[in-house]
């Protein structure tokens, strides 16, 4: 009788078991010895297929930039950066325990940098000078990297009543939904505040002019 087959290790397989062992114990417990345990084989078995730690992050990036979307086709371009900004959110919001590691790290996903190439030929297209683009694409990103990294905070430390400040009640009595709330209101903010200055960009006297008539 032969030996019972075992599944073909693949670098796919590894990533994927990378990125489920971070979602269900979180990213501290990332190491080759237990993925190769979820995987049934000894830890060494995984360096035939990647180099260590740090591609094992690089292909939990490019699993989860998958589940993000920048269509080049939406159009005006502030649609595609909102919908292109609510997908990443989405995605990190489904695997918040991989934001520290992908915060924590340079980035040399290829998924991720073909991202960036796209939302900088969206904004091109768009008629925004080189010099604007990556502060635009950044700035979006902090907001969705801040907001990702809420997702799971208390909302508010509890302290005894007498300790606590007087005039906090925005936070005390905040909404189930209020991180919700405060990123719609960054996004919003960031998407008006590009449209007004790519429009000053390309109609400077104008807009001087509007603002002497306020």
């Amino acid at each position: 009788m032969g030996r019972p087959s075992r599944p073909l290790l693949t670098r796919e397989r590894i990533m994927h078991a990378a990125l489920a062992l971070v979602d269900e114990e979180g990213a501290a417990a990332l190491s080759t010895t237990r993925i190769a345990a979820r995987l049934g084989v000894k830890g060494p078995s995984l360096y035939n297929y990647v180099s260590g730690r740090g591609e094992i992050i690089d292909g939990i990036c490019d699993l989860i930039v998958a589940e993000m979307e920048l269509n080049p086709a939406v159009q005006p371009w502030t649609a595609a950066l909102d919908t292109w900004a609510r997908s990443y959110r989405a995605a990190l919001a489904a695997h918040p325990n991989t934001v520290p590691l992908l915060a924590a790290r340079p980035t040399r996903s290829i998924a991720a940098l073909q991202g960036y190439a796209n939302a900088f030929a969206v904004l091109r297209t768009a008629g925004w000078p080189e010099e604007h683009l990556l502060p635009i694409v950044q700035s979006i990103e902090y907001l969705l990297i801040g907001s990702a990294l809420h997702l799971e905070r208390p909302r508010h430390a509890v302290l005894p009543a007498e300790a606590i400040p007087p005039g906090l009640e925005p936070l005390l009595n905040a909404p189930p939904d209020f991180r919700a709330q405060a990123f719609e209101t960054g996004l919003a903010a960031l998407i008006r505040s590009f449209q007004e200055t790519l429009n000053s960009l390309n109609h400077p006297m104008s807009v001087r002019q509007l603002g002497r008539r306020v």
